[in-house]
């Protein structure tokens, strides 16, 4: 029997700690013992939902996640992978931040950011961009303006301070995320293929180091916290959120990468959820090896701190990295120049174990494949079942919904929707243009244009999900927020080649929250297999919900899709903006009489439960080809697709931009209101100029695809069916100030 320095300890404490009865006794058989309480802590945090993926990892594995592209599978590296030519790879991962933004906004959402850039930085890939996408309850609460501002002040604070831009992302208010705000980042970086370190621990001897930062009790249980529903006591978890501290991040940015040219590494990986155990398991685990670790040689800031405390604290900015035997004095030369702390703490072995001492005593032996995913870790199937409510939704008839008589009232409600408004305020707290890659800031595109310097290339991304889609239909929604992101980048010029994803539900065992997570599954596969647009990998967030007395509400279930695309040639870069007065208006797709789960039905008539709108699968298929040609084909000089807030929002934004305006006219088969609010999928507008009517006409007759002439762009009057909706200017101004003036207390 090993010698150790804790007690064994019993079935209670397991479960204290959120681990099942069942899973208790797994843990015996696998160590053949009891286990003492650091082993059982290093169990329930690895076995956690947000570390194991226990209740989806099933599911997770029906995701497409082959393509041309892809130079990793999902699940093999901290990030996808995707080769872009040239030699050169760019990494790319979403991941949530969620319930620590709950808590503490600032400091959740700083460290949110502060994690998922070092997951790309740690391939040896440099980060370049960084997208996100919010969601927070209504508006007009101060709890909901309390969460905005700490989580905008966090996001800008750490990715200003890191030195890498915010170029797009989305902010959305619901009620059913009131409590629970989610806070979804994600980091794009670049790297070239001879350059790129994985994640893994091999070579019998070879040293273990951890750089950074020093260990603190902040973010102990972090990964148990975050598999955990939120309760009226949860600001009692404060200890569970960690902070951050960019500049420290800058340093190890910059000598890990200078680390990753020199051939001294053997492996490397970002001490996120679970700290010190997350990465020598999962590192040992991937190269078949196992680690010697001593705790007590670990760099402490807090005094008296447990070893069971050590080897599960998520302080921020720390990495373990493994090093050739004999190339010590090159990884130390580079962090001294760096002034970046080091610490060896153990050495590679060549078996199956990870041995934890402190002070000559093992106080922890665990077999490193028993604690991730894919090796020990627990997998369920879960029990799930069609929620009651979707019967409601089924019943939705539009004909008992009135067409309001005062269609400009109408129009202008919509320009004072904080779903559609610009948000302006949010992104002026963020450094857009540090490194000088953003092409998008100065050319409006559907989806965020980078900069790929030295080439002709250039990168098309963006992050998408309409939420009460996916409530109305977890299949069909998630397909559309897939054909979204990439009809997104197909109007900026580009081809999508791959999604990353972040998965925001409820708690998993609600037989109804789980139906909604298998449906989002299904729709994503499909989605994805049809429009080439493999899996990278991503994150799982359940749990998202509130306990308010004896009622349990979950959000609404928001799978956000972050998608990339290229841009072979910059030459090709389309923007949604209309360039001159007389240009033709044409819409390519087919309106219909569809306002389901629009932004119109839910926010002017009040109504909740209606289908999802109009999708279909191989007609955005033939859409986003068809757009594609036209770009290429030069026969088009602006695209914009139409979403929320349907047609009059996606004409207000192509006219602003340049302080255009535009004369059409509707369909008189379709409802007015259906026709310029609601949000029928596969549609896009394009501008045409005048010269090139002929031309486009006769490819677009070719296609055999819809289309209708709308009108032409104007001066800048917003004119109806020959009815004035007044001028852009106006709408303008307060399209792009309403949120921050409600954020400011102004009146609007």
């Amino acid at each position: 029997m090993m010698k150790v320095n804790y007690q064994p300890v019993n079935e209670e404490v397991a479960q204290q700690l959120g681990l099942l009865p069942g899973e208790f006794r797994r843990i015996k058989q696998i160590l053949g013992r009891e286990p003492n309480f650091t082993e059982l802590s290093a169990f329930s945090v690895m076995w956690s939902e947000h570390a194991s993926y226990k209740n989806s990892i099933k599911w997770l594995k029906k995701l497409p996640r082959h393509g041309e592209h892809l130079l990793a599978e999902a699940g093999e590296e901290n990030a996808g992978l995707v080769d872009i030519g040239d030699g050169w790879a760019i990494a790319f991962k979403i991941e949530s931040h969620n319930h620590p933004s709950a808590i503490e906004p600032y400091q959740g959402a700083a460290t949110g950011v502060g994690g998922i850039n070092r997951d790309i930085f740690t391939l040896g890939a440099r980060p370049i961009a960084q997208l996100n996408s919010l969601r927070f309850g209504q508006l007009e609460l101060e709890h909901t303006k309390r969460l905005l501002r700490g989580v905008v002040k966090g996001i800008g604070d750490y990715g200003n301070s890191f030195g890498v831009p915010v170029v797009g992302g989305e902010v959305f208010f619901d009620p059913s995320y009131n409590q629970n705000p989610l806070v979804n980042a994600m980091s794009v970086g670049i790297v070239h293929k001879d350059h790129i370190v994985s994640a893994v621990a091999r070579g019998k001897g070879n040293p273990v180091y951890i750089i950074g930062s020093s260990t603190g009790k902040d973010g102990i249980h972090g990964a148990t916290f975050a598999s955990a529903d939120l309760t009226e006591d949860s600001h009692e978890d404060l200890p569970s959120v960690q902070i951050g501290d960019p500049f420290m991040e800058k340093l190890l940015l910059e000598a890990t990468l200078e680390l990753a040219q020199t051939g001294a590494l053997v492996g490397m990986q970002d001490m996120g959820a679970a700290g010190i155990i997350c990465s020598t398991s999962e590192m040992s685990a991937k190269g078949e090896s196992g680690m010697a670790i001593y705790l007590d040689k670990v760099p402490l800031r807090q005094e008296g701190m447990e070893p069971w405390e050590i080897l599960l604290s998520e302080s921020q900015e720390r990495m373990l990295i493994v090093v050739k035997r004999g190339k010590e004095d090159i990884v130390h030369k580079i962090l001294e120049k760096w002034d970046v702390p080091y610490a060896q703490i153990g050495e590679v072995i060549d078996q199956d174990r990870l041995v934890f001492y402190w002070h000559g005593e093992v106080v922890a032996d665990i077999p490193a494949s028993a604690l991730v995913v894919g090796g020990g870790a627990p997998q369920y199937d879960r029990e799930y079942i069609e929620p009651v409510y979707i019967t409601r939704t089924k019943e939705f008839d539009i004909d008992q919904v009135p067409v309001p008589e005062d269609i400009r009232s109408v129009a202008w409600k919509m320009l004072r929707n904080p779903n559609l408004v610009s948000k302006r305020w949010v992104y002026e707290q963020y450094d857009t243009m540090v490194r000088t890659n953003n092409i998008s800031t100065n050319f409006a595109t559907d989806a965020a244009v980078v900069n790929v310097k030295g080439t002709n290339k250039a990168l098309a991304l963006t992050t998408d999900c309409n939420a009460r889609y996916v409530f109305a239909d977890p299949e069909i929604g998630t397909q559309i927020a897939v054909a979204e992101a990439a009809r997104n980048i197909v109007c900026s010029g580009g081809k999508p080649v791959a999604i990353t994803n972040c998965l925001n539900f409820g708690n998993p065992y609600n037989p109804e929250v789980y139906w909604q997570f298998v449906g989002a599954i299904k729709g994503m596969s499909k989605a994805c297999e049809r429009l080439g647009t493999p899996v990278t990998g991503g994150n799982v967030s359940f749990y998202n919900q509130t306990q308010i007395g004896d009622k349990v509400e979950p959000v609404l279930p928001t799978p956000v899709i972050g998608m990339l695309g290229i841009l072979e040639d910059k030459n090709d870069i389309m923007t949604m903006s209309f360039k001159e007065k007389g240009d033709v208006i044409f819409l390519i797709g087919q309106s219909r009489n569809d306002i389901n789960s629009s932004e119109y039905l839910v926010s002017y008539h009040g109504v909740r439960y209606s289908p999802p709108p109009y999708f279909d699968l191989e007609e955005e298929y033939r859409l986003q080809r068809i757009i594609s040609r036209l770009i290429k084909g030069h026969l088009i000089n602006s695209a914009h697709d139409v979403a929320d807030g349907g047609l009059f929002i996606t004409l207000v934004e192509s006219a602003m931009v340049n302080s255009l305006g535009f004369d059409i006219s509707t369909d008189d088969e379709i409802r007015i209101d259906a026709f310029l609010f609601g949000e029928s999928q596969s549609r896009v507008i394009v501008t045409v100029t005048p010269s090139k009517v002929d031309r486009f006409v006769d490819f677009m007759r070719a296609q055999d695809f819809p289309f209708l002439l709308l009108g032409h762009v104007t001066k800048g009057e917003m004119r109806v069916d020959d009815y004035s909706l007044g001028f852009i200017y106006d709408a303008r101004k307060v399209y792009m100030n309403y949120l921050g003036q409600v954020m400011e207390g102004k009146q609007c």
